[in-house]
Order: structure tokens, then C-alpha cells, then sequence
């Protein structure tokens, strides 16, 4: 029986829901990069950083290729940057709406009585 796709969404949604994986995806939109350029960015145990790597290869998000001894990993494909990208500017809103509350929270209260020492 195939998985429906809301079920496969959330899955895929779950593959994201690591912030070392979200950062490995924001290094790869500028190109290609070797694990090594990664470990220095992310500064965190190779083991880790192997780890998560392993499962975005495995949902098929990023690609590997050998260089000599060096490893090289790539967006699979463009969408995933587009994604990023989109993830940023639904944040961006997200905040902006919650800061022009907070604003509007420390605003006085209109018709409200000062408050302070008399």
C-alpha cells in the first residue's frame, strides 16, 4: 500500500527537523563543499557531522562525490535552496508580526490611567 503523501510530507519535514542538517543545507546553497569546509564551519565531532550527513543522503537531499581522498557533498537539487530560502522569508514575517505586537503591548493602553507616583 503506498504511503500517502501527507504521511510522506511529514516525513520529509522530519529529515529537516535537525538544526546541524538545516546548517549543512545552508553551507551546500553557495556550491559544493568538501567535508572538511563543513566540520570547520559547523565545529562539531566528525562522528556527528557523519551522521547527519548520512541521513540527508539517504532522503536524497544532498549528493556525495569523491574527489581523491576528499569527499565532496551538493544540493541534489535546486529546490532545496528555494526551500531555504522560503523557510527564511515565512520566519522573517512570522517575527515581524510578532514584534509589531510586542510593540503594540508596550504601548500605553489608550484612555488608561498613568501610572507612577502622584
Amino acid at each position: 500500500m503506498p504511503v500517502p503523501l501527507y504521511q510522506a510530507k511529514a516525513e520529509f519535514f522530519r529529515t529537516l527537523g535537525h538544526p546541524v542538517r538545516i546548517r549543512v543545507l545552508e553551507l551546500l546553497q553557495d556550491g559544493p563543499r568538501p567535508v572538511r569546509e563543513l566540520l570547520a564551519a559547523i565545529e562539531i565531532e566528525p562522528s556527528n557531522l557523519s551522521q547527519q550527513l548520512a541521513v540527508l543522503r539517504r532522503t536524497q537531499l544532498v549528493t556525495a562525490t569523491r574527489e581523491g581522498n576528499t569527499v565532496v557533498y551538493a544540493l541534489s537539487t535546486p529546490d532545496v535552496a528555494e526551500l531555504l530560502r522560503a523557510a527564511r522569508r515565512i520566519l522573517t514575517e512570522l517575527i515581524a508580526d510578532q514584534g509589531a505586537l510586542l510593540t503594540e503591548l508596550r504601548a500605553p493602553e489608550a484612555g488608561a490611567a498613568p501610572t507612577g507616583n502622584r
